[in-house]
């Protein structure tokens, strides 16, 4: 236990910068303060403890605008940045080395039964207001774009921006950890019509000179 809580506060100083001291990172993160009440929550729910342990998920969202189903499995050195309306439902399974920021998401799509929520592999970031909605996979080393809506299983590596979520990549590359600066499949689409436009106005330009000069002639 005092392992799993080392490595929590571990991870505040290896994802924010703003972490100054132990004392302020125990005192006042309130991701932290989610993580620890959740996996409280967690073990009385593995011991059929239900009601108590959405006692304790509930007075955690009270206390750290953070609702985390007690049944959600989570893994080690979780890192939840701010965390105020993160909401990760119950079926739902975190990776290890995970990173979510505020508004999250982790959600279902019905009233289907059995795993509705989905499932976050390891070292994924996961940026604000992103809706992770349905029972599938995000892959490991992956990125999902702030306000992103994510409607299908990522891969492995992957940077998922837009509504709905569309993969991208950069060079084959993964973009820093901790970046906000996603590319925008649409603005890049935009600029494809601009240069077809563009181009196109050229040609009817051209077009236009030649039956002038052959009219003269």
């Amino acid at each position: 236990m005092f392992k799993n809580i080392r490595s929590d506060i571990q991870a505040v100083f290896d994802n924010d910068p703003a972490a100054r001291s132990r004392f302020e990172v125990i005192f006042t993160y309130s991701g932290l303060h989610a993580i620890w009440f959740h996996r409280m929550g967690h073990f009385l729910y593995r011991h059929h403890w239900f009601t108590l342990a959405r006692i304790i998920s509930q007075f955690s969202r009270f206390m750290t605008g953070i609702e985390i189903h007690p049944g959600a499995t989570i893994g080690r050195r979780l890192f939840i940045d701010h965390g105020m309306g993160v909401v990760i439902g119950e079926t739902c399974e975190i990776g290890d080395d995970v990173v979510i920021y505020q508004g999250v998401t982790l959600g279902g799509t019905g009233k289907e039964k059995g795993k509705r929520h989905p499932t976050i592999g390891n070292q994924v970031v996961i940026g604000s207001g992103a809706k992770i909605l349905g029972s599938f996979k995000v892959g490991d080393l992956s990125s999902i774009g702030s306000n992103s809506v994510v409607l299908k299983e990522v891969p492995p590596n992957s940077t998922v921006v837009g509504i709905p979520g569309t993969i991208v990549r950069q060079n084959g590359k993964r973009p820093d950890r901790l970046s906000h600066q996603m590319p925008d499949p649409v603005y890049e689409h935009m600029c494809i019509l601009q240069e077809e436009i563009k181009r196109l106005r050229e040609e009817v330009r051209q077009l236009t000179l030649e039956k002038e000069t052959a009219s003269r002639e």
